[in-house]
C-alpha cells in the first residue's frame, strides 16, 4: 500500500518539526550541490531556522553569489524601468555640475577673485592651501633646474671627450708627419740652405723660418 499524501502545513509538535527540519534542510542542499556539479551551474542557498541559526550552500563563495545577484536585479531592473536609467544619469550630471562648480569657485579664489565673503578662517586655509600648492610649484621647477644642469653636465662631458679624441688623432697625425719627413730626408740626405740674395732659408718646416736684409752685391761693368 503507498504512501499517502503529505498535506503541507505547519507541523504543531516541536520535536518532529526539527527532525523534519533537519532531514529536508540536508536534502535541499545537497541537492543544491548536486545541480551545481551536473550543471554547471553557480548556486547559493541559505536557510534560516526558527531559532535565527543560518545553515548556506555557495557553489563559489556566497558574497559571489549575492553580488551577481544584486547586479543581475539591478540589470533586469533597468531594463524593465527605463526611466530609473534617466533618473540615474540625471543624478550624475546634477553631481558632476555641483563638482564643477566648486571647483571653478576654488579656482577664482586661487587667482584672487571673490573674497569680500570670506571669513578670517576660510582666508587662513585659502592661505594655508597657496602655501602648499607654492612649495609644491617651487619643489617641481627645482627638480626641472637640476634635470636641466645634469643634461648640460653630460653634454659637456661628451664635448669633452670628443675634443680629447680629435686631440689625440691630431697628434698621432702630426707623429706620422714628423715621421714621414725623417725618412724622406734620411734618404735624400741633408741639404744646404739655397741662398737667395745672401739670405738663407732651412729646409726643415718645422724650423721657424728668420728674414734677414742684406746688402746688394756690386758688380763689375
Amino acid at each position: 500500500m503507498g504512501r499517502g499524501k503529505i498535506v503541507i502545513r505547519r507541523i504543531e509538535n516541536s520535536t518532529s518539526r526539527q527532525v523534519t527540519f533537519s532531514k529536508r534542510r540536508n536534502g535541499l542542499l545537497k541537492k543544491a550541490k548536486e545541480l551545481s556539479i551536473l550543471c554547471d551551474a553557480e548556486v547559493g542557498v541559505m536557510i534560516f531556522s526558527s531559532t535565527g541559526k543560518l545553515y548556506d550552500f555557495g557553489s563559489t563563495s556566497m558574497k559571489s553569489v549575492i553580488e551577481r545577484y544584486k547586479k543581475s536585479r539591478e540589470d533586469h531592473h533597468q531594463l524593465i524601468n527605463p526611466s530609473s536609467e534617466v533618473k540615474f544619469w540625471q543624478r550624475e550630471a546634477a553631481t558632476l555640475g555641483q563638482q564643477l562648480q566648486s571647483l571653478q569657485e576654488n579656482h577664482r579664489r586661487m587667482m584672487g577673485e571673490g573674497l569680500s565673503s570670506l571669513t578670517t578662517k576660510d582666508l587662513e586655509k585659502l592661505e594655508s592651501q597657496l602655501e602648499v600648492s607654492l612649495h609644491a610649484a617651487r619643489m617641481k621647477k627645482d627638480q626641472l633646474l637640476i634635470d636641466e644642469i645634469q643634461e648640460l653636465n653630460r653634454e659637456g662631458n661628451y664635448i669633452y671627450q670628443e675634443n680629447v679624441e680629435l686631440q689625440k688623432k691630431a697628434n698621432l697625425i702630426r707623429q706620422e708627419n714628423m715621421e714621414l719627413y725623417k725618412k724622406v730626408h734620411g734618404r735624400m740626405g741633408k741639404k744646404a740652405a739655397v741662398p737667395t740674395n745672401g739670405c738663407g732659408i732651412g729646409e726643415d718646416p718645422y724650423v721657424p723660418i728668420h728674414l734677414q736684409l742684406c746688402q746688394p752685391t756690386s758688380t763689375k761693368p
